[in-house]
């Protein structure tokens, strides 16, 4: 019943939103714009692993609730917030959509909303790591729930094939939205908890995935031992982790993904068929993505424009 509750108020997130406009801002912050590419380039100059916390955290966040900034609150008294909840643990940069937020409210006070802010960071965070740019369409409200138990939902590394298309369908997105938006793995690292289970015991057969390169499972299996001790240990997305392009494709071809839920777009006719289209064309690659990051970013809720992104309006 839970699991039916939370589909039936993903679904009414999808179709009952808030109208979104490019030109949201145009009167009321016309710099906003400016001062987010600000706040995420000094970012990015100082932390390169920020474009893709960036851009995963606007992912999260959309798929909970919404593109309505929960993702950015902190848990409170008895509230553990989704940011603190096992797929997010990871998450970092939060700081710059503060530092974002800061410069906002002090052009445009009580204007725009910390998941706008969020979404155009998202954006930048692609453009400035050399990936294609879009317009995005602002007016999102931010909300006030935020729970930890909610991340349960998100689509979790180990999925297969039918597990993500209804993840994403749950949330109106269609088969070329869930490769599309795959392809943000281009950017990134994971820590070896994400793929373990394709290196290690994988079942009652091998050790390893057999859908796997063996050369790339053994240098998995190097960085990531069974009783690894190591905190930060894992592997980078792709061999270019800090560059917007189509190489995860082009190496998932060849075996050398690293999560189940990557694997997973190779088992079904149609998704194999994208992934050697993206693999074959960064331009392809690049209209598919943006057109999916568009659609997905437009799943709103909310009710308020939050003061600080951190804590919900009169909280403190």
């Amino acid at each position: 019943m839970a699991a039916l509750i939370s589909s039936l108020l993903i679904l009414s997130l999808v179709h009952v939103g808030h109208a979104l406009s490019v030109n949201y801002y145009a009167k009321t912050c016309p710099h906003v714009e400016t001062a987010v590419t600000k706040a995420v380039k000094k970012a990015m100059a100082n932390d390169r692993t920020a474009s893709a916390a960036l851009l995963r955290m606007h992912f999260h966040d959309c798929f909970i609730r919404g593109c309505d900034g929960s993702v950015l609150l902190n848990s409170e008294g008895n509230n553990t917030a989704e940011k603190d909840g096992p797929p997010n643990i990871s998450l970092h940069a939060f700081y710059v959509i503060d530092n974002a937020k800061k410069a906002v409210e002090a052009a445009c006070p009580g204007v725009v909303s910390c998941a706008d802010i969020l979404a155009l960071a998202a954006r930048d965070a692609v453009v400035l790591s050399g990936g294609p740019t879009w317009e995005v369409p602002k007016g999102r409200l931010d909300g006030r729930v935020s729970k930890a138990s909610e991340t349960k939902q998100l689509p979790a590394p180990t999925f297969n094939f039918s597990q993500l298309k209804q993840s994403f369908s749950q949330r109106g997105l269609c088969t070329e939205d869930l490769v599309a938006l795959s392809g943000g793995h281009t950017l990134g690292f994971s820590h070896c908890s994400s793929f373990q289970n394709r290196i290690h015991n994988f079942d009652a057969s091998h050790d390893l995935d057999p859908s796997m390169n063996p050369s790339f499972a053994a240098s998995l299996q190097k960085v990531c031992p069974t009783h690894n001790k190591v905190k930060n240990a894992g592997s980078t997305m792709d061999s270019t982790t800090t560059t917007f392009d189509n190489v995860y494709y082009k190496l998932l071809l060849q075996g050398k993904s690293l999560f189940s839920s990557d694997q997973a777009l190779l088992t079904h006719p149609k998704t194999k068929g994208l992934v050697s289209k993206f693999a074959s064309s960064q331009e392809a690659f690049n209209e598919a993505f943006v057109r999916s990051m568009i659609k997905m970013s437009e799943i709103t809720g909310g009710q308020e424009v939050r003061l600080d992104c951190r804590v919900v309006n009169g909280q403190r």
